[in-house]
């Protein structure tokens, strides 16, 4: 008796590498990278190849998104010690090895490239301290906090130092995430935000005294006193230091309601606003686009964020509900202190607008957070089936 025996189809053996992605989330990706491309197209299409450079970026992005996707989040919680590890390695060889540029060693040499390994640390630390409270489930002490407080201080210490306060901004939010989603108790978290206020009033209410040229603040360098001094008044230097924020803020007010329209942006083609590809590309979208426009952008991270918070609450371990729930507020991290320091409401600082802002690194850290995303809404999906 002879059997017949059907092979299956290309589709049939691809499908199920692609079944399982989320789709709000995925609508969301596809919106806010429509934007980032008209966006760049027009604050960029004088500068080189800003706009080809960024849609290549996107696509590798895509890429390493799609890639992530597949390894289940068992998997990517054995890679959590192991990647922690080499980036604080890393972090260390870059200090007594590093290249030094601006001021600031934040590079190190690997062959015939320079990396910048606080960028690892950026998805390490998150993975890191979801899988040291995993381990620690259902018997938590206090000490266990303290210990992931040490684990996150040393790279945040190392980056610092480098110093790259942006960075250090990013990856002591994320690993604070963590803590946060563990069980950390909010009769800690009050008087710490208690104080903070305090300080921001204090600061303040005392610019007039602090901010002379030939007074030094402790542990902090000039260039960091500067920024935080142009923050509360830019108009003691507009042609300097303060630059930045007024034609930023002249940007974003000349917009108005609706903006001036794609690719008539003045501030933006006249070259008034620095860096306006990278840092301050939120002022360029909001000449064109308005505030219309701004608070459409604003609609689309919240949605992403939301939909990162749903697939956190549902996911299947500690280790992924830690892991998506750091991850997604990283995202709001990015995209409030981007915002902030371009409206001028808080200092300015090197933190990229997600998808908007041209970056390969950056670009590819997006990937790689939105791909750990997606898999742990996949696995979500099989437990379910």
């Amino acid at each position: 008796m002879s059997h017949v025996f059907n092979k299956p189809t290309l589709w049939q053996r691809a499908r199920p590498v692609f079944i399982g992605f989320d789709g709000p989330l995925s609508a969301a990706i596809v919106l806010l990278s429509v934007g980032g491309l008209l966006t760049m197209y027009s604050a960029g299409f004088d500068s080189g190849t800003r706009f080809v450079d960024h849609a290549r970026n996107m696509v590798l992005a895509v890429g390493v998104l799609f890639m992530v996707a597949q390894v289940p989040p068992q998997r990517l919680s054995r890679l959590a010690v192991p990647l922690y590890c080499l980036g604080v390695a890393l972090l260390v060889a870059t200090m007594v090895f590093g290249v030094t540029k601006k001021g600031a060693t934040r590079w190190l040499h690997v062959g015939v490239v320079d990396i910048q390994p606080s960028e690892i640390l950026k998805i390490a630390m998150p993975m890191m301290l979801a899988w040291w409270f995993q381990r620690r489930e259902g018997q938590l002490r206090a000490l266990d906090f303290v210990a992931a407080l040490l684990m996150l201080a040393l790279p945040v210490g190392l980056i610092v130092k480098q110093p790259d306060l942006g960075t250090a901004i990013l990856v002591l939010s994320a690993g604070l995430y963590v803590i946060f989603f563990a069980g950390l108790s909010w009769r800690l978290i009050v008087p710490v935000l208690l104080l903070v206020a305090v300080g921001v009033m204090a600061l303040v209410l005392s610019e007039d005294t602090i901010c002379q040229p030939d007074l030094k603040w402790p542990l902090m360098r000039d260039y960091q006193k500067n920024r935080v001094c142009t923050l509360l008044d830019p108009t003691t230097d507009p042609l300097g230091k303060g630059f930045h924020i007024i034609q930023g803020g002249i940007a974003i007010g000349s917009g108005g309601l609706t903006g001036k329209g794609f690719m008539k942006g003045t501030q933006t083609h006249l070259e008034f606003i620095p860096e306006r590809t990278t840092d301050f590309i939120f002022a360029a979208f909001s000449e064109e686009f308005g505030l219309a426009g701004g608070v459409t952008l604003l609609l689309g991270f919240i949605f992403l964020i939301f939909r990162g918070l749903m697939i956190a609450a549902e996911a299947p371990t500690q280790f992924a509900r830690l892991l998506a729930g750091a991850v997604t507020l990283s995202f709001f991290t990015y995209a409030f202190v981007n915002m902030g320091m371009v409206s001028g409401i808080l200092p300015v600082v090197g933190v990229p607008l997600p998808f908007i802002s041209y970056g390969g690194t950056a670009m590819v850290t997006l990937g790689l957070g939105l791909g750990i995303l997606m898999s742990i809404a996949k696995s979500r999906r099989l437990v379910q089936s």
